[in-house]
This record gives C-alpha cells, structure tokens and sequence, in this order.
C-alpha cells in the first residue's frame, strides 16, 4: 500500500539527500540506504504485505543483497518501465529510483553490505495496516463505499466474470475528488485479476457508460483495478460527477487459485466537500491500440506483433495519465499526440510492460500534456509471441483478444479533463508564464 503524498514526498528527499555521500564514504545500511528502502520498497517490501520479503530492517535485507542488486541495477524494482529517453518525464507517483540511488544501493552490496551505525537507522515508517484505505490519512475515511455481492470462487474452475450492478445510493448531485478500488480480502487478491467499475446514470445519454471515441460525453468508466493499480486522485479543480440514482455495473474478472475463496471488491468514494465544485469533469476512457477495436487483435505464433489505433479529441482537454493493458504477450505500449497542425509529440512509451504490474503513470500537474480540438492520440501496441519472452505460456499458439489471462489484449486507460477552448487558451498562457518565469529572474 502506497503512502500518503506528503509522507512520501519527505521520504523521497530523505532519500535523496542519504545517497549523496562522498565518493570514498563506505555506504552502510543504517545511514545510506534505509532511507531510499523506506521511500521506495517498503511500501511492498513489509511483513504480511504483498511482496516475497520484508526490507525494512539490515537483518530481514542481508540475505537478499545480491538479489537486490541484480533487480535494481536492471530497474526491474521497483516497478516503474517507462522509457526515461523519451516523452514526458514528470509524474506525481514516481517510485523509480534516480541513478544515484541506484549506484548508492549497488555500491552497499559490491561493498560487503555492511550494517553501519544503528544510531544513524531512521525511525521506521508508521505504515497504514492493509485492511485500510490507501486515501485516509489525506481524506479521512471514505465518503461512500460501494460493496459487490460476495462471489464464491471454487479451487478448481473456468475464469469467471461478474458483473452485477450495485446501487450507489447517492440522494444529491455530489463531485468526486478521489477513488480507490481493492479486493475486499488480502486472499481476494489472489482471485481477482481485474475489475472495472462503471459509473451508469441518467447523464443526458440515457445512462450510456461509453469507451474510445465516444468518452467525451456520459458518465464514463468510474474506475479501473488490475494488478498492482492504485487509487485515483481527481487534479484540483476537475473530478467526476455522480448523480441521485446512480449504479456502480460491476465487471469482475475472477480466476481459480487452488483454494476455494470467497471475495468482494470494494469501491472506495471521497467527495468533495457539499457546496464546493469544481470547474472542470474528468473521463476515465479505454484506447484501443488495435484497428477497428480490440476484436480484432491477431497475433500469430512465434512473432512480434505491432498495433496501432487512432482516437480523435472532439473537445480540448488535459490528459491525466497513461495506464497500458495488455497480458503476458505485452512487450510495450506507446501514447503520441498528433496536433491539427501535423506536428507528433511522444508523451508516453512503456518499452518493457510488466502483466504483474498495471502501474498507472500520472503525469505531474505542469507538465500533463494539454492538447487542442481535434488532436489524435496514437496509441502503439507491441506484443512478444516468441520464446524470447519469458512470461509466454506458449509461443506455438495463435494469440487473440480475451479476457482471460492467456488471452490478449491492447488498450491504455486514460483520464482526460476536458476544456473549453477558451478554459485551454487560459491554461496554455498560464503554462507559457510559468515557464518564461525562471529566466526573467535571471
């Protein structure tokens, strides 16, 4: 479970400054590397949290030195796999570690992984217990939960998906500033693959919850959860509007594990406060990165495979993120902006996607691309059928779209706050101010 904002922000500076030592300094634990563990690992590296092993101690950390070292200094851990050559470069919920960090953790090892001064370990991180909510500490608790019905999934079964509407019992227009999706139980999370949570109500379309193209009217898809996603945080001033008789249509992708379990997903709501709205609504849309929409992805065996689909902005907008989907054939996925006046700009490429890790990257509040009416998002599809691929469960077999996990598929989840032309123009100009400051002040 991820910290709070603020927490993470002063354990990242932390951090910084610890690896800044001396070339010559030995590097030990206690002084130089604890604190990047603590800003950057602990989050999962905790007991009875999600990861194999717990690093919040030398003692628990020794043992898995080399291992450590092997998987940071190939920036498999922590999980972050956007290309850092290319497109933007600045996100609110960066957990990859700087170079620096790095060659501070790889100098601790080649250096015999020494323990230090105890004096000089930091205080351990009060970390949240998982049966709470990511959100709390910055929001307090959640405004509206909305449960599914249990769903009993035997040991041994064909994948399921689940899909019952829950009402939401919402009385009043209310704007939403945050929301958070997880499994009601920690052994939920062995079953759940993914689970979508659409937002149906009377919103002028007939309560349409629709995808792609068509996402800049309607409610939209609330939310997304798969593997290793956190919560939502709405930018200020944009959030999502939900209205009195709403429903939450449930969309649930179980898979057997060997145990029978029964399991819940919870969605976690965080209003803003009654009387405050904000100006601009945020949509949570899927781009299919395949012609002619996802049905038609076909990845013949033994190939690499290469997708594109283009999504025409009917309106201007901030985009807020860019999560790519696909399963074990993933290999990466790409978001370029083609402007009206012909021009490209790449703002995201995942080369190396992980299935285990849907990691949304949320583009910090300056740098989040702001693209005019009638721009074209590209999104560019990569999939690895070859026995290169290590996460391939058979690469003699033809691969099509699916739910299931040895399916395919290809799209990128992504939040877009529209504007009106007049809102984008303001937003540009205030950008371009920002911008100019720093060397008027020189």
């Amino acid at each position: 479970m991820l910290k709070t904002a603020a927490t993470l922000c002063a354990l990242m500076l932390t951090a910084s400054i610890a690896s800044a030592a001396p070339p010559d300094t030995p590097v030990a634990f206690t002084k130089d590397v604890a604190p990047i563990f603590q800003a950057k690992c602990e989050a999962c590296h905790r007991p009875d949290s999600i990861a194999p092993m717990s690093l919040m101690t030398f003692e628990e950390a020794r043992p898995w030195a080399r291992s450590i070292k092997a998987r940071v200094a190939a920036r498999q851990m922590p999980p972050w796999n956007i290309d850092k050559s290319v497109g933007i470069q600045h996100f609110e919920n960066d957990r990859s570690l700087t170079q620096e960090q790095i060659d501070t953790i790889v100098k601790w090892v080649d250096g015999g992984a020494v323990k230090g001064d105890p004096k000089d370990m930091p205080p351990p991180v009060k970390w949240a217990d998982d049966a709470g909510w990511n959100f709390k500490s910055r929001f307090g608790e959640p405004d509206l939960i909305v449960k599914s019905p249990p769903y009993h999934m035997p040991a041994h079964a064909q994948d399921a998906w689940y899909k019952p509407a829950v009402p939401t019992g919402v009385t009043e227009p209310r704007w939403v500033r945050a929301i958070e999706i997880r499994p009601s139980t920690i052994k939920g999370r062995r079953i759940t693959h993914h689970a979508l949570a659409r937002l149906q109500q009377d919103d002028g379309t007939g309560g349409a919850a629709p995808t792609g193209d068509d996402a800049d009217v309607g409610p939209g898809l609330f939310m997304e959860w798969a593997v290793g996603k956190q919560g939502e945080i709405m930018r200020p001033n944009s959030g999502k509007l939900m209205l009195p008789g709403s429903k939450i249509v449930w969309d649930i992708h179980y898979h057997a594990v060997g145990e029978d379990i029964t399991d819940s997903v919870e969605l976690a709501v965080y209003f803003y406060p009654k009387g405050q709205e904000p100006k601009y609504r945020q949509v949570l849309a899927l781009f299919s990165g395949v012609t002619e929409g996802n049905r038609n992805l076909d990845i013949p065996p033994n190939a690499v495979v290469v997708n594109q689909n283009f999504h025409v902005m009917k309106q201007a907008g901030r985009v807020e993120n860019f999560q790519p989907h696909m399963h074990l054939r993933g290999k990466a996925m790409a978001m370029e902006a083609i402007l009206p006046n012909g021009t490209t700009q790449m703002l995201s490429y995942v080369n190396d996607f992980q299935f285990n890790w849907h990691v949304n990257y949320v583009y910090a509040d300056d740098v989040a691309p702001l693209l005019p009416k009638g721009t074209i998002l590209r999104i560019t599809a990569w999939h690895d059928n070859t026995a290169a691929n290590k996460n391939n469960p058979d690469p003699n077999q033809w691969v099509g779209w699916g739910d299931r996990t040895v399916d395919e598929m290809a799209h990128a989840w992504v939040n877009i706050t529209y504007l009106s032309d007049e809102d984008y123009q303001a937003e540009l100009a205030r950008r371009k101010q920002m911008t100019a400051r720093p060397s008027q002040s020189q």
